[in-house]
């Protein structure tokens, strides 16, 4: 429902960028950096439009593939997490049919928390 929304919005600024560009046909000069030139002022109002429609979907490409990389990462982290929650159990279920009740460990990957250096730690 979003996007037909933001569909409809885009619509409807191009109609009144057309119509504003209809209603300004003269000629204006246009100084570049390296020269200057006449053109119709319909010409520099589309054009325009067009540069700034063509640099922010440059900017939300970019925002996007940035963002998929991060999800990726992330889901990357989420499966090795979840192995290793799934082999904890395991080591659990399997201490509990022994009838052995180990000591707790906790397993850092924090090199800086206490100088173990991702080793284990006793509790």
């Amino acid at each position: 429902m979003k996007m037909q929304w933001l569909i409809l919005l885009g619509l409807l600024f191009s109609v009144i960028i057309a119509i504003f560009a209809v209603a300004n046909v003269d000629s204006v000069p246009v100084n570049y950096l390296f020269g200057e030139a006449e053109l119709p002022l319909i010409l520099v109002i589309l054009g325009s439009a067009l540069l700034g429609f063509l640099l922010s979907g440059v900017f939300a490409l970019g925002r996007l593939y940035g963002l998929r990389w991060k999800v990726k990462a992330l889901e990357k982290e989420i499966t090795v997490k979840e192995t290793l929650i799934a082999t904890q159990q395991n080591e659990i279920s399997e201490y509990q049919k022994a009838g052995v009740d180990p000591d707790p460990v906790v397993i850092t990957s924090d090199s800086a928390d206490d100088g173990l250096n991702g080793e284990e730690r006793k509790i």
